[in-house]
């Protein structure tokens, strides 16, 4: 396995992320053409935030005449899930220098977490993993930045696109790549966990029901994992 090879692999391995991921790409662009931001803002938006609920969310308040402080707290916030993303991956990338490190950081995404999480399982230890992670990474770029410009540009021609429930097709994506990761009772339990709070908490504002969910989600996974791990060592002594 060379680099080359490693980062072709992480990019062909989001591929069906990148599909989920178009239609948000062309509602957030279809969104910024009807707004008050120019097309140009809304691109660069894409290239140097690239959170994609932070920036319909951004769009919104930016809509509705929100303050600067408003608009970054309420995005910040948001984006707290992402810190818990990047804890579950540093024992992967500790040994990595530091641009290295930042520059994952940056295009780490809720489909490129999935698409790692799932490789550092079934490689836990693979040498070049960060270039399959830049590969994955960069794929969802290149294609978050791609759909954003369609629909900048054909926004206007079709203003209703995001009435059409094109969201869905990132529900679908997320569904077929969690549910064969749910084969142990920590990863069944997590998941029960933070689907049963973001039900609950879908209300809150700033989508601080998301946030808890994935709290509760990682608790649980740790927790029983753990207690996994413990049982495991007592069977061992005892054998």
């Amino acid at each position: 396995m060379t680099r080359l090879s490693s980062f072709a692999s992480g990019a062909r391995d989001t591929v069906p992320m990148l599909v989920g991921a178009a239609p948000f790409g062309v509602i957030f662009g279809t969104l910024v053409a009807a707004g008050p931001l120019a097309l140009w803002q809304g691109q660069l938006m894409s290239m140097s935030v690239f959170a994609g609920s932070s920036q319909f969310i951004a769009v919104g308040l930016v809509a509705g005449h929100a303050g600067l402080l408003v608009i970054w707290l309420t995005t910040l916030i948001v984006n707290l899930r992402h810190a818990l993303y990047a804890a579950t991956l540093l024992p992967h990338v500790a040994h990595l220098p530091a641009r290295w490190r930042w520059t994952l950081g940056f295009f780490l995404t809720d489909e490129t977490f999935a698409v790692m999480a799932g490789y550092y399982q079934r490689h836990p230890r693979a040498p070049l993993g960060h270039w399959y992670f830049l590969g994955s990474c960069l794929s969802m770029y290149g294609n978050w930045q791609l759909w954003t410009l369609v629909g900048l540009l054909f926004g206007a021609a079709f203003p209703q696109l995001q009435s059409l429930g094109l969201d869905f097709a990132m529900v679908a994506t997320f569904i077929a790549i969690v549910v064969p990761q749910l084969a142990s009772l920590p990863h069944f339990a997590a998941a029960l966990a933070a689907g049963s709070i973001a039900y609950l908490g879908q209300d809150l504002p700033y989508k601080l029901g998301l946030m808890a969910a994935v709290t509760a989600g990682v608790m649980v996974g740790l927790a029983l994992s753990r207690w996994h791990a413990g049982s495991r060592e007592r069977v061992g002594e005892t054998a």
